[in-house]
């Protein structure tokens, strides 16, 4: 049984364009510091049912555009896959937001998205920093790439707190995208709301963004805290 820590009844933020219902899935096996639903990375956070998902969508059936599955990860629940299934057989779009780790899964999951919004963390080599796991940034690179050879609809985005990533480190990042053939990639300024309170409370803004590095994307957007 899915496993739910809340839902979102509308929203126009989620999926850029649409107006969705956005379910936020328990459990995660990463722990990045600015994480601002950390709340959610346990299981056990997960208080509602799919069966409470399914009665909302089924009362907004031509109000919405589509459900979007967040998290935690989302995909961190193989029952998610089934769920995708069925919101698209009711006409809803599906949109998922991911951090990457579990290739696998994605891949299942391919035939029923609309749209991904996939978390860029860090360079290639340096994610652990970040996620406090082993091994996450080969995970989260297959993901990318598999969603690129797929053409599923997608935007990239990257948190940045100058205590996890350099300026050097966004131009990485930035120039590494851009060449894999990613079109659409925002920064997002570090907030603390929702996070374990672990970092310093700072932030970075536009003015820092490395030299050209936003101009190499189609869409290229900076969301300040």
């Amino acid at each position: 049984m899915l496993r739910i820590g809340g839902v979102a009844p509308f929203s126009t933020v989620d999926w850029p364009g649409k107006l969705a219902c956005v379910a936020f899935l328990a459990g995660c096996p990463w722990r990045c510091p600015y994480c601002q639903n950390a709340a959610l990375w346990s299981l056990e956070a997960g208080e509602l049912t799919e069966n409470d998902l399914f009665s909302l969508l089924e009362a907004r059936r031509g109000l919405l555009d589509g459900v979007v599955f967040s998290g935690g990860e989302p995909l961190a629940q193989v029952e998610v896959i089934d769920a995708m299934r069925k919101a698209r057989e009711m006409g809803f779009a599906i949109g998922l937001h991911t951090c990457g780790a579990f290739p696998e899964r994605l891949k299942e999951a391919l035939p029923y998205l609309d749209w991904v919004g996939l978390d860029v963390k860090a360079p290639w080599d340096a994610y652990d920093r970040v996620t406090r796991a082993a091994s996450t940034g080969e995970k989260a690179r297959t993901c990318l790439d598999m969603l690129l050879k797929a053409g599923v609809s997608l935007e990239t985005r990257t948190t940045w707190h100058p205590a996890l990533l350099s300026a050097g480190d966004i131009a990485t990042i930035g120039r590494d995208l851009a060449a894999r053939g990613v079109h659409n990639w925002a920064v997002q300024a570090y907030r603390s709301m929702g996070t374990t309170g672990e970092l310093p409370d700072e932030t970075v803004y536009p003015i820092d963004m490395p030299e050209g590095v936003g101009e190499l994307f189609e869409t290229f957007e900076f969301r300040r805290a």
